[in-house]
């Protein structure tokens, strides 16, 4: 499995947002993560996540720590990965 790094394409497994693609912007402590979609592209506000409720995917993008949305849309646009984040995925469910 892919490491949670800043810059780590992640898809979210919980939640209204679940199914949509996020990328790791800051690792606040060992259980959460601050993620952005932006939400312009991809529906997903930049909010606190847990890393439970994230499924890394292979691919990520360069970007500082911290990084603002417009920072983010450059760097996927850039990496033309555009229509791969607007892609709606159906997340896994995990057995409870």
């Amino acid at each position: 499995m892919p490491a949670i790094e800043i810059g780590r394409i992640c898809v979210k497994t919980a939640g209204r947002e679940a199914g949509r693609k996020c990328v790791i912007v800051d690792i606040i402590d060992d259980n959460f993560v601050l993620v952005t979609g932006p939400k312009s592209l991809t529906g997903v506000k930049r909010r606190k996540v847990n890393i439970k409720h994230l499924e890394p995917t292979d691919k990520s993008i360069k970007i500082p720590r911290g990084a603002s949305d417009e920072e983010v849309l450059k760097a996927i646009g850039e990496n033309g990965l555009t229509d791969y984040m607007v892609e709606h995925v159906k997340p896994k469910l995990t057995p409870i």
